[in-house]
């Protein structure tokens, strides 16, 4: 069976349609799959460790997502002083630890550099915490800003 021309330059046409359509822009953050490879990745890095798995917890992310924008909005790669006491009361926590990253690709790399980091690594493992939360931002100028927050319940 054979197409006319016509018929095949359409079929042509749409196929190309079709893949730009599905492709996307490859500035694209897909945050909500970039924070739950970051809870899993901590997870799978927990494991190897002998550690419990947390469990992403509301008010632990709304900090972790907090910090993000904060980062992303201001371009400032830091933490912030005293945040961790408000966040311990705020969501009732006996302790709570933060990691921040910056310009990672994916949550997996960003928990694989966390893990070489002693301090990060230290967080991470961290044996009372029981929740997570992740936050990531992207900046008006493309950089991805990443906050992960752990909480110790009482």
């Amino acid at each position: 069976m054979s197409l006319a021309p016509s018929r095949v330059a359409r079929a042509l046409a749409l196929a190309a349609l079709l893949s730009l359509v599905t492709i996307g822009p490859a500035s694209a953050l897909d945050a909500g799959r970039f924070e739950k490879q970051v809870v899993a990745s901590t997870n799978d890095y927990r494991a190897a460790q002998g550690k419990k798995a947390v469990k992403l917890q509301r008010c632990v992310d709304r900090w972790a997502n907090g910090q993000a924008a904060w980062m992303a909005r201001t371009k400032k790669f830091e933490h912030r002083a005293g945040r961790l006491g408000k966040v311990m009361r705020s969501c009732r926590l006996n302790g709570a630890a933060e990691n921040i990253a910056w310009n990672y690709s994916s949550g997996s790399k960003t928990v694989r550099a966390w893990a070489a980091s002693p301090g990060h690594a230290t967080n991470m493992r961290g044996g009372a915490y029981r929740y997570i939360g992740v936050g990531v931002a992207r900046a008006s100028n493309g950089e991805i800003y990443v906050a992960q927050v752990f909480g110790d319940p009482r």
